[in-house]
């Protein structure tokens, strides 16, 4: 890893200095007048290669920065009406005037072509039609075609390997970051092209003043008035399948509207397009996916490392509606208003073998899972974004009444057990986040304020009782003992937690020479407060669960006020962000039934810094350091047995101190993105060092059963990462293709049964993407990863701890008539553990009719062809081999007609 480290430090510096050089000056024509919008670039001698490439502004000025090893470059100006112009110069910093003769142009015949990937400034343009095949639909269809972009299967779209901050349609913010409904349900002939918005300050007013490094992504439609959509409706056997998809959707110059109702039970997960997944800029205020706080659950069946439609059994319902609409006449306040309704039952089964190596036994487990969700939530929104001032209000409330099921089976030396499990979660939550920057003479004043109410309840039931085998201690050091219980009696955790967060701040920046700095002070409280009991009946009422050691009745509170400055820097090269915070932590944790009371008063420093450096056109190196304090939550501080799942218990010791934990991370970051000749590429490093003063010890019974207690104990926790992507476009074949490559290291410490383990991870994972559209009747799609990963820490060790696996998603599509499409659909997925190798080959085959004039698609699929009925995965744990057998949907068939609302 050392020599990585030092290889990328020589790469990153090398290319920031090496032979860098800038021309600037001023283009005009024969009298004299500026020309604007010529373009300017710098080329090898004898090559047809673009080092680096300008654009004259409206007073015809120009300036390239380019990177070269040769003593003299070529530099070419062009400009429309003018002759172009070609002199070769030194490779040296220099001004250069030049004036172009005008020539003007007879055109005979006036054609269109549009180029596949443009760029001005930091934006940067894809013509959607040069990327698309015949078979693709949507705009997420396309955009996993596009070099410098991927769609994750959760939707998360990246740009260059980083999550985007904002996805918009014709410049508007309708989805607030839940852009996976419009994304898998746009249809790609609405759209005209899609922008990249690198180093996007979504918050107007700060622009120039405050950078990014994030992109955006915006969705350019062909119309500026556009009614459009995407449906579908299938049903299939066996048993009865249906699927339906309807999401019309309006696209205005005042207001943008999505209605979204989706039902299968065909296994395809849809229940997650509403879920934020680009989160915009702080300033903003605070917006989060709102989940429950789920310290309860049931035995659960493994997944496999599969796509979801091969393993869910689910039935599902999920409707959702976005609004937004301009509410004032020169367009800057905006309402928006979004809500959604999840209805979903899944199935799920799994049986296990697992091998205890550290206790040299083995037992078998069964697990069949029920899962019910029924989720509403509601978001509206008040937003003013000029660039005269910035507002935003996000109220936002949710309810869940969620229930999971189990069926556990267990055999081990004691023999068989059966045991029912039952968890029920209802939860009410409500956010307000509210946020305003108000400019002052020549100064920017910002108020922020966050309050958030989440009041959980859980209720764990598990029948009979005396499935249980729970080890426990008479004295400290005692040996292991098995908790009996009563045979026929149930045992119940009960649990609740009601939260209170609020966050409040205010700061005023200021601005000059490109750089702002920003004075803050914040004031943060938070109160939880957690309420437990453990209910059962044991054999001779060892241990007495009646006593306070299976209770909690715990306030935790969380004072914090801050004061902080942030440093800012923007000109045409650089981009810094810089924030220095001082926060004084005070936090107090009260369990009044066992007379517990723990407090922290500490003043921290927490720095972070970005700085990013753009040269030579297409180069950006970045650097980015910080410093993160965590003194734990309501989490971390009860002292009372709970019940957290039917595999064991786990405590906090009382006379443990406050948890504290303290993060240390930096990275080195190059990135070079080329749209002239269609590269892209990106390597970073990235270190992180975390030291903790608590260590997680487990004492695990032969049967797999176990309870998890914190100890006093400094432990550290180091990852180091190396990355590479490079992709590009070939233009001549249409094919995209991009290789990526990480190699990460670990350690990390943690106790088992009185021993001490420290454990190492290291892991190499080689990725190849490759798609091609270049013969009429056919078209590819290729995706592979394959994965090294070596596990040691003296129990598991040698081949033990070495693992492979190897997985590719292989889509081919045949055209032999004219709206005649045949798919043909492979994924395999390898895993290999010394001798065992397991491999998982599934295969689809499709035909579709396309009734070109109506835009409707009838396609028939046969999926799971060779009804593979099961999955089977390795574990290696810290000391555990777990052979895993889970459970896949049978061979099924499907009728589906799909449509576009237009």
């Amino acid at each position: 890893m050392k020599k990585n480290i030092t290889l990328f430090l020589m790469l990153f510096f090398t290319v920031l200095t090496f032979a860098q050089k800038t021309i600037s000056g001023k283009i005009t024509d024969d009298d004299g007048v500026a020309i604007p919008s010529a373009s300017v670039t710098i080329e090898e001698p004898g090559k047809d290669a673009i080092l680096a490439y300008g654009i004259t502004n409206s007073k015809g000025e120009y300036k390239v920065t380019f990177t070269s090893g040769e003593s003299n470059v070529d530099l070419k100006v062009k400009a429309f009406n003018q002759k172009p112009l070609t002199k070769q110069i030194n490779n040296s910093d220099q001004t250069l005037n030049f004036k172009m003769q005008s020539e003007a142009t007879e055109i005979k015949e006036v054609q269109l072509k549009t180029k596949m990937i443009t760029a001005r400034g930091d934006t940067i343009s894809y013509d959607l039609k040069a990327f698309n095949s015949k078979n693709d639909r949507t705009l997420a269809d396309v955009m996993r075609k596009i070099p410098g972009i991927e769609v994750n299967k959760d939707g998360t779209i990246l740009y260059q390997g980083n999550a985007i901050n904002k996805f918009y349609v014709n410049g508007k913010d309708l989805m607030e970051g839940g852009y996976g409904t419009i994304n898998n349900s746009l249809p790609k002939d609405a759209v005209q092209k899609v922008e990249v918005l690198e180093n996007h300050q979504p918050v107007k007013i700060l622009q120039d003043k405050v950078p990014s490094d994030q992109a955006a992504i915006n969705i350019k439609l062909k119309n500026s008035v556009t009614m459009t959509g995407r449906g579908e409706v299938g049903v299939g056997l066996e048993p009865f399948l249906w699927n339906v998809k309807l999401t019309p959707m309006f696209f205005g110059q005042k207001s943008q509207w999505v209605v979204n109702y989706k039902t299968n039970n065909m296994g395809e997960q849809v229940e997650n397009e509403g879920n934020i997944l680009a989160f915009g800029s702080s300033w903003e205020g605070r917006r989060s996916n709102i989940s429950q706080n789920n310290w309860l659950s049931v035995e659960n069946a493994s997944v496999p490392d599969l796509p979801v439609k091969r393993y869910l059994m689910n039935s599902v319902h999920y409707l959702s509606a976005n609004y937004l609409t301009n509410i004032d006449k020169k367009k800057e306040w905006e309402l928006k208003a979004n809500a959604n309704y999840t209805n979903n039952a899944v199935e799920r089964e799994s049986n296990s073998i697992t091998r205890d190596i550290q206790q040299g036994t083995q037992y078998t487990t069964r697990f069949l899972n029920n899962f019910y969700t029924d989720k509403l939530k509601g978001e509206l929104i008040f937003t003013k974004n000029a660039k005269k001032g910035f507002f935003k209000n996000t109220t936002t409330f949710s309810q869940f009444w969620n229930a999971d099921r189990a069926v556990a089976e267990r055999n081990d030396k004691t023999g068989y057990r059966f045991g029912n499990e039952a968890l029920e979660s209802p939860t009410t939550s409500f956010q307000n986040s509210l946020s305003t920057i108000i400019p002052w003479k020549e100064k920017m004043v910002n108020f922020k304020s966050y309050i958030s109410y989440q009041d959980d309840r859980q209720t764990l039931e598990i029948s009979p009782a005396n499935y249980l085998q729970f080890p426990y201690r008479d004295s400290l050091k005692g040996p292991l003992k098995t908790i009996d219980f009563a045979p026929g009696s149930t045992a119940l955790q009960y649990f609740r937690i009601k939260s209170l967060d609020t966050s409040h701040s205010a700061n005023i920046s200021f601005t000059t020479k490109g750089w702002t700095f920003t004075p803050q002070v914040g004031f943060d409280l938070s109160t939880d407060n957690l309420t437990t009991n453990f209910d059962g009946s044991t054999v001779n009422n060892k241990p007495d669960f009646a006593g306070l050691a299976y209770e909690n009745d715990l306030k935790f509170t969380r004072i914090n006020p801050s004061a902080s400055v942030g440093i800012n820097y923007k000109s045409e090269s650089w981009s810094l962000f810089s924030s220095f915070p001082v926060n004084f932590n005070n936090i107090k944790a009260e369990d009044a039934f066992r007379n517990v009371s723990k407090s922290l008063s500490k003043v921290t420093f927490t720095p972070n810094i970005f700085a990013q450096y753009s040269f030579a056109s297409f180069f950006k190196a970045s650097v980015n350091a910080g410093i993160s304090n965590n003194f734990g939550d309501i989490q971390t501080a009860y002292a009372g047995y709970i019940l957290t799942s039917p595999g064991g218990f786990n405590v906090m010791n009382p006379k443990n101190p406050i948890p504290e934990t303290n993060t240390k991370n930096g990275g080195l970051r190059l990135e070079y993105r080329n749209p002239l000749n269609n590269l892209f590429f990106n390597v970073g490093y990235r270190l992180t060092d975390t030291k903790n003063n608590l260590l997680a010890s487990s004492a695990v019974n032969e049967l797999g059963f176990s309870v998890i207690e914190y100890i006093e104990s400094e432990n550290k926790r180091t990852n180091n990462s190396l990355y590479v992507e490079i992709g590009k476009y070939f233009p001549k074949f249409k094919t995209n293709a991009s290789v990526t490559f990480n190699d990460t290291s670990s350690k990390s410490q943690s106790r088992r049964n009185d021993q001490d383990i420290d454990t190492k991870n290291n892991g190499n994972t080689l990725g190849f993407k490759f798609n091609n559209t270049y013969f009429s009747w056919m078209s590819i799609d290729f995706n592979m990863t394959k994965s090294w990963n070596k596990q040691s820490n003296g129990i598991i060790q040698n081949d033990l701890g070495k693992t492979e696996s190897y997985t590719h998603n292989l889509n081919v599509f045949f055209y032999p008539l004219e709206n005649h499409t045949i798919g043909f659909y492979w994924d395999q997925i390898n895993s290999k553990l010394g001798d065992t190798k397991l491999n998982n080959g599934f295969f689809d085959v499709s035909y579709q009719f396309s009734w070109a004039k109506k835009k409707v698609d009838f396609e028939l699929k046969w999926m799971n062809i060779a009804d593979r009925k099961v999955f089977e995965r390795i574990n290696v744990g810290d000391a555990t081999i777990t052979q895993t057998t889970m459970q896949l949907r049978p061979s099924q068939v499907m009728f589906t007609v799909k449509f576009n609302f237009k």
